[in-house]
């Protein structure tokens, strides 16, 4: 719909909504209602129901979880590991999985809610990116969600060090790997992180209170900006959506085993257990570093070690500031600086929804770059040959995204507008009296073929 309509269309709805104050009100409250049951709420509504489910789990965890990394002979119920020398972090995390009523429930509920959490807001990042919901007045909501998913990304890797296991020792590993390879600061912030040498004594503790404390109370925080900007009403679908997440959560908790931590046995420095591997959301990090290769500089004396500081802290640094930037570039790059009203169909803007192709494709890259090894074994392939390919896949692979998804978007564009002025086809052909032939078209039904969806 032209610019021109869709102002005249937004004057007439805030004209509706300033006539009479208790009827405003109702049909206010009426309009957010039916909101709030829109499809392009669900992926927001599923984030918020399940962070509701990784605090109440949390919460019950708290009360048996011990942060303490000191020494202590393991007597419980799990016998096969009965007089190891284990942490007490991860002899109360077995004491919760094995003698807690209803313990390890509450564990691997608490995990699959962590992990449903990143991939709503995952979700509704994309959502708000295709439609062009990020624009003026609701830019500072893409933001909070950027910041959500960052956040979650960091809460998940610290509750992943909390049981102080084997599979831990991984992403302890990683962390000073990538603290290390930092210019200059790389080894105060390790000594920092860690408290003294790699992995001391302060690690555990440190990871609880950002886990428990800090990133929940951030999160809340922003959560609650996002309710007081929205306003969103309570109704009866969302309720229901609130119980169907809970259920599914509980389904998985039960059926679905996750991070089984007696099998890989306690964290040792130096071991790692076999195909450990991050959580999902880390896997595009993980084939970074992966396929990235060993490089390595000297600068004034001192070795920058490049196959680590560029895939793991240079790419996604740059990564989420564009991404959290990416309002204020798309109004200088567009140089669309009205108050986007109406969400856009993604091949309305064929160069956005491009990038976006682009970025997933990179994305999906470096995560299925997490697996080289296991696609080499599977396929019986050289494993350098895949590091090679996906070296090559990650340069190639956007662009041809970027190209093939522009050129669908600008033909789909181009139907639409032979539709608007000519109508629809369908296919039969009729015999004019001077004996040419012609299709019957039939005329498209007002507001089918544009952007005219509400925020």
């Amino acid at each position: 719909m032209p610019g021109g309509d869709r102002a005249v269309r937004s004057q007439r709805r805030g004209r509706f909504r300033g006539r009479g104050q208790g009827t405003a009100g109702f049909l206010v409250r009426l309009y957010r209602r039916g909101r709030a049951d829109r499809w392009s709420s669900l992926f927001g509504q599923i984030a918020v129901s399940s962070f509701v489910v990784t605090a109440i789990t949390g919460v019950f965890l708290l009360f048996f979880y011990q942060p303490s990394m000191t020494q202590v002979a393991y007597h419980g119920s799990y016998r096969r590991l009965d007089g190891v020398p284990v942490g007490e972090a991860y002899r109360s995390t077995l004491d919760i999985s094995f003698d807690v009523r209803a313990g390890l429930l509450m564990r691997q509920i608490h995990a699959w809610a962590a992990l449903l959490f990143i991939a709503a807001v995952c979700l509704h990042l994309l959502r708000l990116y295709f439609t062009g919901a990020f624009r003026r007045p609701r830019w500072l909501n893409w933001v909070i969600w950027v910041a959500l998913l960052v956040l979650g990304m960091v809460a998940g890797e610290s509750g992943a060090i909390l049981p102080d296991d084997l599979m831990s020792s991984g992403s302890l590993n990683v962390i000073q790997g990538v603290t290390l390879s930092i210019p200059v600061a790389g080894t105060h912030l390790m000594l920092w992180i860690f408290g003294a040498g790699f992995p001391g004594h302060e690690i555990i503790p440190r990871a609880y209170w950002l886990h428990v404390a800090v990133l929940p109370a951030v999160m809340i925080a922003l959560l609650a900006v996002l309710w007081r900007r929205a306003r969103p009403a309570v109704t009866a679908v969302s309720a229901a959506m609130f119980f169907f997440t809970g259920a599914v959560l509980a389904l998985l908790g039960t059926f679905a085993q996750i991070n089984p931590v007696w099998l890989a046995g306690p964290y040792q420095p130096g071991s790692i257990s076999a195909g450990v591997v991050p959580g999902w959301y880390m896997g595009f990090l993980d084939g970074a570093l992966r396929i990235m290769p060993a490089w390595e500089v000297s600068v004034a004396g001192h070795p920058l070690a490049l196959a680590v500081l560029l895939p793991a802290v240079i790419m996604p640094g740059a990564f989420f500031t564009a991404l959290a930037a990416y309002p204020l570039l798309d109004r200088r790059l567009t140089g669309d600086r009205a108050v986007g009203q109406f969400l856009d169909r993604p091949r309305e803007a064929a160069t956005r929804t491009a990038i976006g192709a682009a970025g997933i494709t990179f994305y999906g890259l470096l995560w299925a770059a997490a697996a080289n090894d296991e696609i080499a074994d599977h396929a019986r392939l050289s494993l350098f040959a895949v590091i090679w390919f996906f070296r090559v896949a990650v340069l190639a692979g956007p662009v041809l995204a970027f190209a093939v998804t522009r050129r669908m978007c600008l033909g789909l564009a181009g139907r639409d507008r032979d539709e608007a002025g000519r109508g629809r086809e369908t296919g039969r052909i009729v015999m004019d009296p001077d004996g040419g032939y012609r299709e019957i078209r039939e005329p498209v039904p007002a507001g089918s073929g544009s952007g005219l969806m509400e925020h």
